[in-house]
């Protein structure tokens, strides 16, 4: 591609995005390369991207063909559709993420080119650099130098939307924040009565129209909320280890690595799992994780969303949750000053002695 006019990439705001866009955003521009993103989701994304697959087709694929729907009607002809088959050897994306760039070819007929890069780290000579100059590729940009120089503002920009993240910052902030260059560390010493994990994937909680803006809701609670991006990837990991799991899937970190870290935190009161409904893997990891919070004693609420969940019913089960989560921490509150009051034992010792003495 000739002119700078033609550098143009659009990105939708679904699947990898609310994970990866920080690093995606550093890299591209530092190229030179201007970014249109898709509109936030709403009911017609939704509906949009509905109509294209069959039903059973799980609601982040479906919002997520609604995003390059939305992306067209701006008239964005290049649109970054990556192939993301398998982040580390042996550990695999789950065949609809690995299948986007074929499925949205398939069932998008429009003029447009898609940026399809594959990232396949279980094959050999399948590193990032290689992802990173097939991404670049259709806009004329070969110079292996100049990609290395923009992974490396990528990183950066990606490196402190993290740091924010895990200081408890909110997703909306810290994005805004890595965006502009600019790193803010939150005082974060402001507690709240319930502490919840929220275990799901970061485009099932990050989507306000998919999860209802689930954040908004448990915080007007007062319910303090703990998510993935808040843990290191350690973290994670032990905590896959300790529901005796081994790591398949990429996004079990997210799954099984969060739960089994918050499940082992005495600070937290309960678990929620969101899961889109379909979704094969996540059925199988939330077994997993119901059976270890059951082990534990600690409780927790299994949500599952589609295009058709209304928001009364998903409500009245929060509440319905945390007002249990509530009461149990009242109770033993009250079960620990009423065994400080009645189960008093004296110091006999000094009597004893005094005794023996005369």
């Amino acid at each position: 591609m000739g002119n700078t006019q033609e550098l143009v990439i659009g990105i939708p705001r679904g699947m990898s995005f609310y994970n990866n866009y920080p690093f995606w955003y550093g890299f591209f521009t530092s190229l030179g390369i201007k970014i249109v993103l898709s509109d936030p989701t709403t009911k017609q994304t939704m509906s949009d991207g509905s109509a294209l697959v069959v039903t059973e087709t799980c609601l982040p694929i479906k919002i997520y063909l609604g995003h390059i729907i939305n992306l067209l009607k701006k008239d964005v002809k290049n649109i970054f559709v990556p192939s993301l088959q398998s982040i580390a050897p042996k550990i695999y994306n789950c065949s609809k993420i690995r299948g986007l760039p074929d499925l949205v070819r398939n069932v998008i007929k429009g003029d447009f080119n898609l940026i399809e890069p594959t990232l396949d780290k279980s094959q050999k000579h399948q590193g990032l650099y290689a992802f990173l100059e097939e991404a670049v590729r259709p806009f004329g940009i070969t110079n292996l130098e100049e990609i290395k120089k923009a992974s490396k503002q990528g990183w950066k920009v990606y490196n402190n939307f993290l740091v924010m993240m895990r200081s408890g910052m909110s997703y909306k902030k810290a994005l805004n924040y890595a965006l502009q260059g600019k790193v803010f560390i939150e005082n974060t010493s402001n507690s709240a009565p319930i502490n919840v994990a929220l275990v799901s994937h970061a485009y099932n909680i990050y989507d306000d129209r998919a999860c209802m803006k689930i954040f908004d809701k448990l915080e007007k609670m007062d319910v303090k909320v703990f998510s993935s991006l808040q843990l290191t990837d350690e973290q994670m990991a032990e905590g896959i280890a300790s529901l005796g799991q081994k790591r398949y899937w990429a996004n079990e970190y997210e799954m099984t690595g969060t739960a089994g870290h918050y499940l082992k935190d005495n600070k937290i009161d309960g678990i929620i799992t969101l899961n889109a409904f379909g979704c094969g893997p996540d059925s199988l990891m939330i077994e997993s994780i119901a059976r270890k919070a059951k082990e534990l004693g600690k409780p927790m609420l299994s949500l599952t969303i589609d295009e058709h969940t209304g928001e009364a019913g998903f409500i009245t089960r929060l509440e319905a949750f945390i007002d249990m989560l509530f009461r149990k921490k009242r109770s033993k509150i009250i079960n620990k000053i009423s065994i400080n009051e009645y189960d008093y034992v004296p110091q006999t010792n000094i009597c004893d002695t005094l005794f023996i003495e005369k």
